[in-house]
């Protein structure tokens, strides 16, 4: 939860409401198909008169949802850092002592989309957190009966989850209504459970239909509403006076983590086909370019001479991905991916992600003052998590330690050393070749022979006992091999930033 003025996940808790239970779809059908009804809920003009029989409604298929998580923990406070394993050796404990867990848990909204029980939600809700694993899903009503859930498929990149709830009953449901359809200017309704007050009931109208909020992601395009939403809203539904779900409540844009009037919500035109493959178990493929790219906003627009909000530069290109077989560049700026224009609310990325791999698209570019266009035939976009490892960067001035699961502890225990992998990322962080191989030094400890001879964070490891080294498999079987020959030290070719390799003796601990 960040307290700034930025985008703010809104988790949510409670429920509390009086319902009526049925097999029928929670207002969604009854509002659509009686019209008798929705000339007593919502007046044809002007303001509605009241909310309260829509929200009686709606209400018994919104619920909440909490999850018990065990998580890892680590006693050690140097855990992170090569100091960890002498800390652990003076308090006499084990080097394999199994972590600690203790219990944590998470909380949020949902909604029913299906009479025998299937939930959505946001992923945020339900995903463990690091190093955490997930036990337990509750799902409570607005009368307080409880059920147990599971998951049944997530999405990190949309955001979005499908839960079952474990019970042989009849359920309430809403169902998706188009988005696409919504205007700016119409009233819509949340519900969900804000700081713990279950059942909250809260109304606005929609500022803005596809809101970009700068995120970069593939799915950065949202409903913008004024209606409240806080911390616990999260994965809730945004009714239209129809009782349909238009939106899935996401985020909140907030100087102090509650409501200013500037919340955003996932639009069920792009929720809805996901949802749906979900439910059947199904992974979520999207098409991917593999490129990095940047709006054309008014810098960039006035040094190129290019309209403003149209298009996108292209600041690198990964290789062998689609963009680099496709003959795209650094510098082209892509104006259309597939027919469709790119622009503030319709990123290259959400164009792209929305397009299946193996599909063959065109793509219109300027280069060097003329356009032209390529074709790409599109690759499969990798996890969440091997994007961000492919965006790794390194930053040889922080003194930030490594993350433990980054680390190796043998070689902090012999040669006094955290390495990471270099990646063509991390080699630009460097000011070296990208396809520079070998070992980049993340943390060295000060008492180790590696301390007093000077090596530091972001010197990169080229060799070891004069093999290549490319992996950190690579420099724990030299160390192994120098140990095996009766070795107290290793050789290493080491090279620092704007200086010549050079070899090093290295003893060992």
């Amino acid at each position: 939860m960040r307290y700034v003025y930025g985008l703010t996940s809104a988790l949510l808790v409670g429920g509390a409401a009086v319902s009526l239970m049925t097999g029928q779809p929670a207002g969604a059908q009854v509002a659509q198909n009686d019209s008798s009804v929705m000339r007593d809920v919502v007046p044809q003009a002007g303001a509605p008169a009241s909310f309260a029989d829509l929200t009686a409604q709606l209400q018994p298929a919104v619920v909440n949802i909490a999850t018990r998580q065990r998580v890892e923990v680590n006693r050690n406070p140097f855990a992170g850092t090569p100091f960890a394993e002498l800390f652990n050796r003076r308090r006499g404990q084990n080097q394999q002592q199994q972590p600690q867990t203790r219990e944590a848990q998470s909380l949020g909204s949902g909604f029913i989309i299906s009479a025998d029980g299937f939930v959505v939600t946001n992923n945020h809700v339900v995903a463990p957190n690091n190093r955490a694993t997930l036990e337990e899903i509750t799902v409570t009503f607005p009368d307080g009966t409880e059920y147990q859930a599971e998951l049944v498929g997530a999405d990190a990149a949309s955001d979005l989850a499908v839960l079952k709830i474990q019970s042989d009953r009849t359920f309430p449901f809403v169902q998706f209504g188009d988005s696409a359809q919504t205007r700016v200017g119409e009233w819509v309704v949340a519900i969900g459970n804000p700081f713990g007050l279950g059942g909250t009931v809260t109304s606005g109208i929609v500022s803005a239909v596809y809101r970009n909020t700068g995120s970069g992601s593939a799915y950065d395009r949202y409903i913008q509403t004024d209606a409240s939403i806080n911390r616990g809203n999260s994965g809730g539904p945004l009714f239209d006076m129809q009782g349909n779900v238009i939106g899935i409540n996401n985020a909140i844009f907030s100087p102090s983590g509650g409501s200013v009037g500037i919340g955003f919500a996932i639009p069920a035109e792009i929720a809805a086909p996901i949802v749906d493959q979900l439910k059947e178990g199904l992974e979520i493929e999207r098409g991917f370019l593999g490129v990095g790219l940047n709006p054309i906003d008014d810098d960039f627009a006035d040094s190129l001479g290019l309209p403003r909000n149209r298009g996108e530069i292209i600041q690198n290109v990964q290789e062998d991905s689609a963009a680099d077989l496709a003959g795209l560049r650094p510098g082209d700026i892509v104006t259309a991916v597939n027919g469709n224009e790119v622009t503030s609310e319709q990123t290259v990325s959400f164009l792209v992600a929305n397009l299946e791999p193996g599909t063959s698209i065109p793509i219109s570019v300027i280069r060097d003052g003329r356009e032209l266009t390529v074709n790409a035939t599109l690759g499969r976009r990798p996890s969440e998590s091997e994007i961000q490892d492919q965006q790794q960067t390194f930053d040889p001035e922080s003194e930030e330690p490594m993350a433990p699961e980054d680390m190796d502890t043998e070689i902090a225990e012999k040669l006094g050393l955290q390495v990471l992998s270099i990646t063509p990322q991390i080699a630009r962080s460097l000011g070296v070749e990208e396809d520079t191989t070998g070992l980049v030094i993340g943390q060295v400890d000060p008492n180790s022979d590696a301390g007093r001879k000077g090596l530091r964070r972001g010197d990169i490891i080229l060799s070891a006992q004069y093999n290549a080294v490319a992996t950190v498999d690579d420099l724990r079987a030299a160390i192994a091999a120098a140990e095996s020959d009766g070795r107290d030290a290793v050789l290493l070719r080491v090279q620092r930033r704007g200086q010549p390799p050079r070899f090093l003796p290295i003893r060992l601990r």
